[in-house]
């Protein structure tokens, strides 16, 4: 029921029975203003996804609008998913990062502060001070300390497929074609003339700081501060698709820039088979182009149990991942967890 993607260690086993802290990133970028560029929400309220993702993963409720986070086409957010195994076999904890939102979610959880604005449009600038924000990922790394077992980090960030696919190609590989989308055939002309513009806009002469505060969003640069920061303190499941594979090419970049050991023994990337069986991007691709090798997971679950014309959207290429979903579900299957529960689990936030 757990597939691999990639191997190093091979040893995602050692997780099992195991209690994790799962910790969420929350973050806007003005990128997901851009018309047409991501279907992660609800057109108008696009700013609020990360908010009531957040609040349905801690409560099974949302509380800053009157409605879950959905796409135009009524597939609803993968905060789903992850609420329900949360349900079947409860984290240790939930926590939060507040990377930049216009509108923290309403929760009784720690959400963890750091003072960092939303990040603007990369294609006008992104405006982001990426030393400082990683500064301050790789310091919370170093002094962080779970109350579970290890940390599934996972991320919800409307737009963020695109700005991780920029970030990569202002960082210098070759990536472009490797990203994955919430759409289930990605928006290329609305994507290509926002990077186009984007990296029109860097210099030769530029620092890497300079391009990352230029092409990349608050989430992508903190979160690889964080696993350079907390590197063989405790094991961390990014818990995401392409996403996170683009936060381990920002930390893979600044280790070598910075002169940080490279080896990631402690990390694992866990997606959902969506992202891994899709076939207009390439996690594994992205994986290979680190310097340091990494364990690829994904859950091999999808909603071949339903019959809710929502979910099976899904199973046809829509939303494919966020909020952790597929870190979640491995944390699932770890834990004895199978696809027909789960799916009835979920199904009851729908009825």
């Amino acid at each position: 029921m757990i597939k691999q993607i990639t191997k190093n260690r091979g040893d995602i086993d050692r997780l099992k029975s195991k209690k994790a802290t799962f910790m969420l990133s929350l973050s806007n970028t003005q990128t997901a203003d851009i018309p047409g560029i991501t279907q992660a929400g609800i057109p108008g309220v696009i700013y609020l996804t990360p908010t009531l993702d957040g609040e349905f993963v801690a409560t099974g409720q949302v509380f800053s609008l009157t409605e879950i986070a959905e796409t135009p086409t009524g597939v609803p957010t993968p905060a789903l998913i992850t609420r329900a195994i949360h349900l079947l076999n409860p984290f240790e904890t939930i926590e939060f990062l507040n990377l930049g939102l216009k509108v923290e979610p309403k929760v009784p959880n720690t959400i963890h502060r750091f003072d960092i604005p939303p990040s603007g449009r990369i294609d006008e600038g992104a405006n982001i001070d990426a030393k400082e924000v990683f500064e301050k990922g790789f310091k919370f790394g170093k002094e962080y300390t779970p109350d579970g077992d290890y940390v599934i980090l996972a991320e919800s960030v409307p737009s963020g497929t695109t700005t991780a696919t920029t970030t990569a190609l202002a960082l210098g590989y070759n990536a472009e074609k490797f990203f994955s989308s919430s759409f289930k055939e990605v928006p290329n002309s609305v994507r290509k003339t926002t990077i186009e513009k984007t990296l029109s806009n860097i210099k030769d002469s530029d620092t890497i700081f300079d391009r990352l505060g230029k092409a990349s969003d608050n989430m992508l640069i903190f979160n690889a501060g964080f696993i350079l920061g907390c590197r063989d303190r405790f094991d961390v499941v990014l818990a995401g698709g392409t996403q996170m594979a683009g936060v381990l090419l920002v930390a893979n970049s600044l280790a070598k820039e910075l002169g940080i050991e490279l080896e990631l023994n402690n990390c694992a990337l866990c997606t959902t088979k969506w992202v891994a069986n899709d076939k207009n991007s390439n996690l594994k691709a992205l994986l290979e182009m680190l310097d340091f090798k990494i364990d690829g997971y994904y859950a091999d679950f999808d909603f071949s149990h339903s019959n809710h014309p929502a979910l099976k959207l899904y199973d046809e290429g829509e939303a494919k991942e966020g909020v952790g979903a597929g870190g979640a579900l491995v944390y699932g299957l770890l834990n004895g967890l199978s696809k027909e529960p789960i799916t009835k689990e979920i199904e009851n936030f729908l009825r």
